[in-house]
């Protein structure tokens, strides 16, 4: 799980199974909400950090496979 402890602006957190399929999001994550920890239910190989609202504004969703182009 992450935590938002001395961050400096909100985030959306994404986490991915093995396969890049979106298992978890969590949205527009903010750092005054520190102590509170963000995370999903079952484990995750890989997670994204983006800007606050790249999520919505994106349409990504829980269960969408995605692709990292190096």
């Amino acid at each position: 799980s992450f935590w938002m402890k001395d961050m400096k602006f909100p985030l959306d957190i994404i986490w991915f199974d093995e396969n890049l399929q979106i298992i978890y999001i969590k949205k527009d994550a903010r750092p005054e909400l520190y102590p509170e920890s963000y995370g999903p239910d079952k484990n995750a190989k890989y997670v994204l950090e983006v800007a606050s609202g790249f999520s919505e504004k994106n349409g990504l969703q829980i269960g969408d496979k995605v692709e990292f182009i190096y």
